[in-house]
């Protein structure tokens, strides 16, 4: 295990029955992997991939020691330990406020030697904003497939983009197992200001409150929903002027960069269901990019003052895979909001989020729109947004 140096490695007590466990836990995965592998060929061709996947996330738990452990530990810079006191202060608030789930996630932390706990290939066919699916035994199926070392991920995007797809490499800072095993708090995002580092821990949370499979755009909207109005209410009572001042600021950067996108994809999907070539449908498509590319320089220049915290989205020749996953985020996120403002106690309002999830997929989605167009002609402008705060 690595750790910084000044941070003592010695294992706390318990440790090692713990990585015994673990070590337990990956045989017998690696051995469930063989058996598929035995069953199907099909399954066979992912060992691999499941393997490596067991790997990290046992690798995780394995390097994760209680928050409580690195606060006592006089090594642990102090800088850190302030971050650490204010992620158990959002832990309590998000089971207080926002009844979300009262178990041991977030209540561990583990120091990684990587940027990110993993890489996500997004696809999409080259004239198609429909992202490309995977589907696994616990999550279903999602619209990204997770890679825990940045080089299988770009692996596997050079394969799908050898195939003909659109593809992009996402470095992510945190994920949730849904409750199947303690999410930790990971290096990868703990340097976040309070407001963000509140909105990552509020969102994964969410995934462990309510999950259906097979859903991306039903799951991401609805935990982006519940971050959203979660740290609204965190920063009332926790937030100072100057946290409030830097989330909002956030926040607007955010917004700017999603009107862009969501322009940019409305005119792209306009010209994939036209009746103009593939050739001509291609050559307006790469015209579509290069004008995004220019407006975000515009944004970026004009009204955020130079700010670049978007430039690596950009850095990457764009394609419909960078647009693919707005829709799983967003689409669905203003139903949420409307239905929060309807029921703005979090108990009730996940009583009406589970009842959205036993419809079937189309249904559910049909009754968000119809919320969020509802809301959109009471609320013109946002006005009602307050209700979602309170």
């Amino acid at each position: 295990m690595w750790l910084p140096a000044g941070i003592d490695s010695r294992q706390p007590a318990g440790a090692r029955p713990f990585r015994r466990l673990v070590a337990g836990w990956l045989k017998l995965t690696l051995k469930l992997c063989i058996l598929l592998c035995a069953l199907s060929l099909s399954a066979c061709s992912s060992l691999g991939y499941y393997t490596q996947a067991a790997n990290g996330q046992f690798s995780l738990l394995a390097q994760t020691r209680p928050i409580d452990d690195w606060l006592a530990d006089p090594q642990t810079p102090e800088s850190l330990k302030k971050k650490l006191r204010e992620v158990q202060r959002i832990r309590r608030f998000a089971v207080r406020e926002l009844a979300l789930p009262d178990n041991e996630s977030y209540t561990g932390y583990a120091q990684l030697q990587r940027p990110f706990v993993l890489w996500n290939v997004v696809a999409a066919p080259a004239l198609s904003l429909t992202a490309r699916q995977w589907c696994f035994p616990i999550a279903g199926c999602v619209n990204y497939r997770g890679y825990y070392h940045q080089q299988a991920a770009l692996d596997y995007a050079a394969q799908l983009h050898s195939e003909g797809d659109d593809v992009q490499v996402l470095g992510v800072p945190a994920y949730s197992t849904l409750g199947w095993f303690n999410d930790p708090v990971i290096s990868t995002f703990i340097t976040y200001p309070d407001a963000e580092l509140a909105r990552m821990v509020f969102h994964e949370l969410a995934h462990q409150k309510f999950y259906v499979k097979d859903d991306s755009e039903f799951n991401e909207s609805f935990a982006t929903a519940v971050e959203s109005a979660g740290v609204a209410r965190w920063l009332q009572e926790n937030g100072d002027p100057e946290q409030e001042k830097i989330y909002q600021l956030y926040e607007s950067r955010k917004h700017d960069f999603l009107d862009l996108l969501l322009r940019c994809r409305a005119e792209l999907a306009q010209i994939y269901a036209s009746h103009a070539s593939d050739e001509e449908k291609l050559q307006r498509k790469a015209a579509v990019f290069d004008a995004l590319q220019a407006d975000y320089q515009v944004l970026k220049q004009q009204r955020w003052g130079g700010y670049t915290g978007y430039d690596r989205w950009f850095a990457s020749p764009l394609s419909n895979a960078h647009l693919a996953l707005v829709a799983t985020y967003h689409d669905l996120e203003p139903g949420f909001e409307a239905l929060l403002r309807q029921y703005p106690d979090f108990n009730q309002f996940y009583a009406k989020v589970r009842a959205l999830g036993a419809l079937d997929k189309a249904a559910r989605h049909r009754a968000l729109h119809s919320l969020a167009e509802n809301d959109k002609n009471a609320c013109p402008d946002g006005v009602c947004r307050d209700s979602i705060e309170k």
